[in-house]
């Protein structure tokens, strides 16, 4: 389940950069004009139907990376696969909701040390809007914490940290816990360029301000893609496929992420969401030749975040 997460990210756009020009490209040793393209595959771990189709795009080689989710079920799996493959490019998807009606997991901390994060029924809130509500920044800090621990002691090696539903977006100050843990493992979180379209139509919004504020005092600066594409509009596969296809064919110069959420056909994945078949006409696109070839056939080069996490960051 995905609430707003094209909006959520924009609040990330406020941050602070220098008086460069220079697109993420240019940093990465690319000429100002290159488009660079991340497929990104997020919710990894949520279940055996995701990571089926997960490892399978990432062999394939178009999906270039993705994000693991540390609390749920099926994490254990997709970190065997991460230590049996440690060339593979995977962040963490910093999961601090629990959306779905009947398959759920809890925080990755003891929960009597995030009593906010956790609801009635002793899972992480559904919603967003809850865990704002109800928990503190401290919790949502030591969460954080908590899950990168837990990939690394599993053997897995982050190359970023996104957030799952946009949540560490929807609060300053869990935005400001977000940076603060990224920066303490050398990890980069997904920032999304002020130069961006996204950032540009939201950077009127009060909240947007006063991130902006927050981050110039403490003067944190990372690397931010060039653009984001969280998603298109249609289920069907070929209208999907098209979609998808002239996102492509309209990236600017940069470096832009498209996220995708990949699924098998499985009743597992029919079990847990509705959105079974947008998942896996996800995976059947982004596992085809074809698509491999039209990427290719536009001058679009293919990179992961290993690439951006090699740049580092001036805070280190």
């Amino acid at each position: 389940m995905m609430v707003s997460l094209t909006a959520a990210v924009c609040l990330l756009s406020v941050m602070p950069t220098g008086t460069s020009a220079e697109n993420l490209a240019e940093r990465l040793g690319y000429p100002s004009d290159a488009r660079l393209l991340i497929i990104h595959a997020d919710d990894v771990g949520m279940c055996h139907s995701v990571n089926e189709a997960t490892m399978k795009a990432l062999e394939a080689g178009i999906v270039t990376s993705g994000s693991i989710m540390v609390p749920c079920p099926w994490f254990p799996e997709i970190a065997a696969y991460c230590r049996e493959h440690p060339q593979l490019d995977l962040g963490i998807h910093v999961t601090l909701t629990s959306e779905w009606k009947y398959y759920r997991w809890r925080p990755a901390s003891p929960m009597d040390q995030v009593p906010g994060l956790v609801d009635e029924e002793g899972y992480l809130w559904r919603s967003v809007e809850d865990v704002v509500k109800h928990a503190s920044p401290e919790e949502v800090e030591r969460e954080i914490r908590a899950q990168i621990r837990r990939a690394i002691d599993f053997g897995i090696k982050p190359t970023h940290i996104d957030t799952h539903m946009g949540t560490v977006y929807a609060s300053p100050h869990f935005f400001k816990a977000y940076c603060k843990v990224a920066e303490e493992f050398g990890i980069p979180p997904m920032i999304l360029s002020p130069n961006s379209d996204i950032a540009r139509r939201r950077a009127g919004e009060p909240v947007i301000a006063s991130i902006f504020g927050m981050l110039r005092s403490l003067n944190l600066r990372f690397p931010m893609l060039d653009d984001l594409v969280t998603g298109v509009a249609t289920t069907e596969i070929e209208r999907r496929r098209e979609e998808y296809k002239e996102v492509i064919r309209n990236l600017k110069p940069g470096v832009t992420q498209v996220i995708l959420h990949l699924g098998l056909d499985r009743p597992e994945m029919r079990a847990i969401t509705s959105s079974w078949l947008a998942r896996y006409n996800d995976f059947l696109i982004f596992t085809d030749e074809e698509m491999r070839r039209f990427i290719e056939e536009q001058g679009v080069k293919l990179i992961g975040w290993k690439e951006i996490k090699a740049l580092g960051h001036p805070g280190r």
